[in-house]
């Protein structure tokens, strides 16, 4: 304790000896860490996967971030490389965006930047599409399947694996062409409109279906509107969805390589004929497919990942 008379004790070193207190207190904000915030691709759109790429002159303990409103965790290629994948729902609003950035010093401090990112609208046709009566009013015991269909899925999507389990760009599924694109705003018998979360591939009945990329079966099982499904979490809960199938080949838990089998085509659940249905989905937002595959991934192999 200063005796009161201390010239520490004026009200000028008061206000110094509290100024100091607070820069130790406070969390390291100017502190110069981030060398290089850099995204792919470079305009960014509603719809669109992304990949954050997060260049560091220190070696924090760990780097996580805000976007779209869902937390984004990043993992480390190396020391001083940082990589986080995301995207941007089909349904999002185009328009400034921003990308908030924490790292986290081994010595506790915390290290903030803020990147400011313009979402591009992205264009959606639309479409009239003819189905039996029963998926558009289903009955009371249908309405029954539907709701623990959904329990089913919600149990798959809130999956948590820390770490990324996919390795590399990924890749489609099949190789036929696209039937039916991303995005379309879609009216079933006049009534019921939906937006296409997903990607639609000609698949004739039997057509081996592949994993798009390493990662945990989560479900695999017979839906009402997706028929028989499979969704595996690739990590960080980014994960895909493959619909429709004639036969399914894995179990839930069962961890798969990128291009392992993991089905057959066809058309149960709500379909007009044998098809592949394949979804991505991070953290609740729908992505598009086809822009996934072009999107190029660092391969993980031997990478620090935790």
């Amino acid at each position: 304790m200063l005796p009161a008379n201390s010239p520490f004790m004026r009200p000028r070193y008061k206000l110094i000896a509290i100024l100091v207190i607070l820069a130790t207190a406070l969390p390291a904000i100017g502190r110069e860490v981030f060398d290089d915030v850099s995204w792919t691709p470079r305009a960014i759109k509603v719809g669109a996967p992304c990949l954050f790429k997060v260049e560091v002159s220190a070696a924090p303990s760990s780097v996580r971030g805000k976007w779209q409103g869902r937390d984004l965790v990043l993992f480390p290629v190396g020391q001083h490389v940082w990589y986080g994948l995301a995207g941007v729902d089909v349904e999002a609003m185009p328009g400034d965006d921003k990308l908030e950035l924490e790292a986290t010093m081994p010595d506790g401090q915390v290290v903030r930047a803020v990147r400011q990112i313009q979402v591009q609208p992205s264009v959606y046709k639309t479409e009239k599409l003819k189905v039996p009566a029963r998926f558009v009013q289903p009955d009371a015991e249908t309405l029954k399947r539907i709701e623990a269909d959904k329990a089913a899925k919600q149990a798959a999507f809130a999956h948590q694996i820390a770490a990324p389990e996919w390795s590399g760009s990924f890749r489609a599924p099949v190789t036929s062409t696209a039937s039916e694109g991303f995005g379309t705003r879609r009216t079933f018998n006049g009534q019921l409109a939906s937006i296409h979360r997903g990607l639609d591939y000609h698949a004739p009945e039997g057509t081996p279906i592949r994993a798009a990329n390493a990662g945990v079966v989560v479900l695999a099982q017979e839906l009402f509107y997706e028929g028989n499904c499979v969704i595996i979490d690739h990590g960080q809960q980014f994960m895909t969805v493959y619909m429709h199938l004639s036969k399914i080949q894995v179990a839930p838990g069962e961890t798969v390589k990128q291009g392992q089998q993991i089905g057959l085509s066809g058309a149960t659940g709500r379909a007009t004929g044998p098809h592949l249905h394949v979804a991505v989905r991070w953290q609740g937002a729908y992505l598009d497919p086809a822009q996934l595959w072009l999107l190029p991934l660092p391969t993980l192999e031997g990478a620090d990942v935790h």
